[in-house]
């Protein structure tokens, strides 16, 4: 029997088409295709570093291909890294290359986008300007209510409850003491001191709500790295069998402990705008410079009815407002909690000893002074922090961009390897993990030597700045990096000037190697979740002459 030659025909140019766009143009004919694959089939199909982002140890793996392969490669059909300064970081995140959905699918919050996850610069951009004066170094440290709120929280509160456990004779588990500081630093600056999480003094609370802050990560790669079957999945009422039903439940108590801030942001708000008198450290700093910039802005608008009250203006921007505070409090406390983690770790290790005496003798020129100018003076403290930064920082892993319509051109123009007409909507990344482990800019890279910011020349510092990524780059940079270092600051003075460390437990400090570098902790719950009983870094306090 004849076989009908049209569908023969078809058949065989589907095939042929399909051979050729799925495995000849992408391995042989597309610009990519002239760089490093990290693994052989990262031209045909993105499961390979799929894989390794569910096992949440992508950055390392990426790590290890880029120090085989050099300082471009591809990890996807549509998909590179790269790890230089000229030619990659300078390129995409000062060159205006725009986020993909890829931060929309799991950072925003109450249905709404905040600054960091929105796609535009030009949004990005508006919003920014809104709160970088709040966050600004100069307003930091000059901020009597900042000033205020630090003292309470590091004399009173913090001294008081580490000299309670540390004469208890308990073990005490430090990552839940920073946790809890950074916390109560970030949401005192942000919401007034009165109306913050008080995670120093309400333990269980702190604790609680930090266990299941954590337990929820690890399932957002579902929706942010295969957004579609997720929807998918979802639409069959299966969306379970990948992220279980607790953790939207997570996800909506946090939502709804963030409003309640928001709520009695507001409520203190609006005594001070009628006259009541505000303790200094009560008033809500970054609520009121977003609440009353986006309603300005608002008032602008053609769209919005200047006949509506003020207070039901500011109810139409309550989402907005608490989308935008939900991500800076959550960052804030979590990337802040992690490195002084490690750098508790660093300090109380017995070989680095000498580098805890000399942080607590430099304390002491303090004279029991909190003041933020003096401790951002001091080079130990600074050298310390800059190198725990470098080595662990708390988000090591890759931060996407995707290529411009126009021709790009990605590489490391020093030593000349670079990659021209890159394609449109190319998903780029770099990783701070890397750029910092470069050895010819930090020798000995694995390694914690705070010795390299103190006693290297002006020219390696400088090199060592353009390398140093533990903030970002560009416009999208951290906008509450100055507000991190002050509190990391300030809460290392905190502890050291009143304590020697000395640890009795690090089992737990092993880093995750995926997009965080958080301690993973051993105990109850394994890789899979967090429990009570999870150790992490539980060290000896013993309580040293007082500095003043």
């Amino acid at each position: 029997m004849a076989v009908p030659i049209i569908p023969l025909a078809a058949g065989i140019a589907l095939i042929l088409f399909t051979i050729y766009k799925f495995i000849i143009f992408p391995a042989f004919i597309s610009p990519l295709a002239r760089i490093p694959n990290a693994h052989w089939t990262a031209p045909f199909s993105p499961f390979w570093i799929l894989f390794h982002r569910q096992q949440q140890n992508d950055t390392t793996t990426i790590h290890q291909a880029h120090g085989r392969l050099g300082p471009v490669i591809r990890l996807a059909p549509n998909e590179i890294s790269v790890n230089s300064v000229d030619g990659g970081i300078r390129t995409i995140y000062a060159g205006g290359f725009e986020k993909g959905n890829w931060y929309s699918n799991v950072f925003s919050n109450y249905g709404v986008e905040p600054m960091f996850a929105m796609e535009g610069h030009n949004e990005h951009s508006k919003r920014k300007r809104m709160l970088s004066n709040v966050y600004a170094k100069s307003t930091l440290q000059s901020s009597q209510a900042l000033s205020k709120q630090t003292d309470i929280l590091l004399r009173e509160r913090l001294h008081q409850r580490l000299k309670a456990e540390a004469d208890s004779g308990k073990t005490i588990e430090l990552y839940d003491i920073f946790s809890a500081v950074t916390m109560d630093f970030v949401s005192g600056y942000v919401f007034g001191l009165k109306n913050n999480s008080d995670h120093i003094r309400r333990k269980e609370e702190g604790i609680q709500l930090f266990q299941e802050f954590k337990a929820r990560q690890k399932y957002t790669f579902w929706p942010q790295e295969m957004a579609g079957f997720t929807n998918f999945m979802k639409r069959l009422g299966l969306k379970w069998l990948l992220v279980p039903t607790w953790v939207d439940k997570a996800n909506q108590d946090l939502e709804n402990w963030l409003m309640s801030m928001c709520d009695k942001a507001e409520s203190t708000l609006k005594a001070s705008e009628s006259g009541e008198e505000v303790a200094i450290e009560d008033y809500p700093n970054v609520y009121a410079q977003l609440r009353n910039t986006l309603l300005k802005d608002a008032m602008k608008s053609e769209k919005t009815d200047v006949n509506v009250p003020i207070q039901q203006q500011v109810e139409n921007l309550r989402l907005q407002i608490a989308s935008e505070l939900l991500d800076h409090t959550l960052a804030g406390f979590d990337t802040s909690g992690i490195t002084l983690s490690w750098l508790a770790w660093q300090l109380s290790r017995p070989d680095h000893q000498n580098w805890q005496r000399k942080l607590q003798e430099e304390i002491k020129t303090l004279n029991g002074s909190l003041d933020a100018k003096a401790i951002d003076n001091l080079p130990t403290l600074h050298a310390i922090l800059m190198e725990t930064l470098r080595l662990h920082a708390a988000i090591p892993g890759n931060q996407p961009r995707m290529t411009p319509s126009t021709p790009t051109t990605l590489g490391d123009t020093e030593s000349g390897i670079t990659f021209a007409s890159l394609p449109p909507n190319t998903r780029v990344q770099a990783q701070a993990w890397s750029l910092h482990r470069n050895p010819k800019v930090f020798p000995n890279p694995d390694s914690w030597h705070p010795d390299r910011w103190i006693d290297s020349d002006p020219q390696i510092q400088r090199e060592m700045s353009r390398w140093f990524w533990a903030f970002g780059s560009g416009g999208r940079m951290c906008v509450g990096s100055n507000l991190a270092v002050l509190d990391m600051k300030a809460t290392v003075v905190g502890l050291w000037g009143s304590f020697s460390t000395e640890i009795l437990d690090d089992e737990g400090m092993v880093p995750n190697s995926g997009y965080m570098a958080e301690p993973l902790g051993v105990g109850s719950g394994g890789k899979k979740g967090i429990g009570r009983d999870r150790r992490f870094l539980r060290c000896k306090l013993t309580e040293v002459e007082k500095t003043g």
